[in-house]
């Protein structure tokens, strides 16, 4: 089965055609979203234009479309068939994801006004720790926050776990189901995830992809009195608030304007001492969210770096690396460090094709 493979983000559209039985990419391309991306006709274009480049309809088949999905809350614990109603269940979700949930939904009608005729397949990144235990995905806040409005833990980058997963067992030759894993997904979002036995059994994102980890433009976690002083003092409401976290912190926040690992490991060389900063503070709480994650596990059979930054920065992986070495977790004598390409459109045409063939996928 060929699987029109679309993964909708905050500032580009990738798509790809993925063979869903060997997984091969027979054709890949990356749009940029402009400014008017945000509206249905303004993606219509852009999710058209794509197409064009991949040639679907004009010399490549494809059999269904598999969409990236963010947040599929508690509701949608698999992949899932898209249809109106389910449209409408991905829509109440965007409060908790809001950018990427609605471009995502964007794609989605574009796609079906496009291609009318083929089944699309929802998948969500976080289904993939949708069997966390309590003890991992209750906030200790008042109990009535989780009962009734929802306030948990999801966990978020559980396309690019599972890939991950999958590859380091094959690496370790052993079974998925018989190793004990960190995986650091470091790019422009990152998030560190324990996978025992092939299941997530925790993950440093929360209810939103903000938290955890300090990432390209977003915070990752803060002291929430920040939040309340900032709102108290009248010195930013909510809109300014969610601006800044999102798209004004993290390695741009500290290095002072947007820029890619690369330019700032450049910046540092050359002696700029927030560039070096930004470093200091982006190795120093990887490292640490990976020593709280092995926690959870019996032992740790490999660290698996993937994403961006994790698969093509030798710089920051060893610097994280080189942190561990205390605790023992220096990827010497019991675990092994592994870098592994990030393939959530291999997962996704995966789980199209496994959707629709079983049945279950049938409008």
């Amino acid at each position: 089965m060929r699987v029109l493979v679309l993964n909708a983000g905050s500032s580009s559209l990738k798509g790809s055609i993925v063979d869903s039985v060997d997984l091969r990419t027979i054709a890949k391309d990356e749009v940029s979203l402009g400014a008017d991306a945000t509206r249905r006709h303004g993606l219509e274009r852009t999710v058209r234009g794509l197409l064009r480049k991949l040639q679907v309809g004009g010399g490549q088949e494809i059999d269904a479309v598999g969409h990236r999905v963010v947040h599929g809350g508690t509701r949608y614990r698999s992949a899932t068939r898209i249809d109106d109603r389910v449209l409408k269940g991905i829509e109440s979700l965007a409060e908790f994801a809001p950018l990427h949930n609605r471009i995502a939904l964007l794609a989605m009608h574009a796609a079906r006004k496009l291609v009318p005729n083929i089944p699309q397949v929802a998948a969500f990144d976080t289904a993939f720790h949708a069997g966390l235990a309590p003890d991992q995905f209750i906030y200790p806040v008042p109990w009535r926050w989780y009962r009734e409005y929802g306030i948990r833990r999801f966990g978020f980058h559980g396309l690019s776990v599972e890939w991950s997963t999958d590859r380091a067992g094959e690496l370790l030759g052993r079974p998925k189901a018989e190793v004990a894993l960190v995986v650091a997904h470091l790019g422009s979002g990152c998030s560190v995830t324990a996978v025992l036995d092939g299941r997530s059994v925790a993950t440093s994102m929360g209810l939103t992809p903000l938290e955890g980890l300090m990432m390209g433009t977003r915070s990752g976690s803060i002291d929430p009195g920040i939040l309340l002083y900032m709102l108290r003092t009248r010195r930013a409401g909510w809109r300014e608030l969610e601006e800044a976290l999102d798209h004004h912190s993290g390695l741009t926040g500290v290095y002072g304007r947007a820029a890619g690992m690369r330019e700032i490991e450049a910046a540092a060389r050359t002696g700029n001492k927030r560039a070096k900063l930004a470093i200091d503070m982006f190795t120093g709480r990887t490292a640490a969210a990976i020593a709280a994650a092995a926690t959870t596990l019996p032992r740790l059979d490999a660290l698996v770096f993937t994403g961006g930054i994790g698969e093509h920065s030798t710089l920051i992986r060893e610097a994280v690396v080189r942190r561990l070495a205390p605790l023992g977790l220096s990827g010497e004598g019991g675990s092994r460090t592994l870098v592994v390409e990030a393939r959530e459109d291999a997962v996704i045409a995966r789980q199209t094709a496994a959707l629709l063939r079983s049945g279950r996928g049938r409008a």
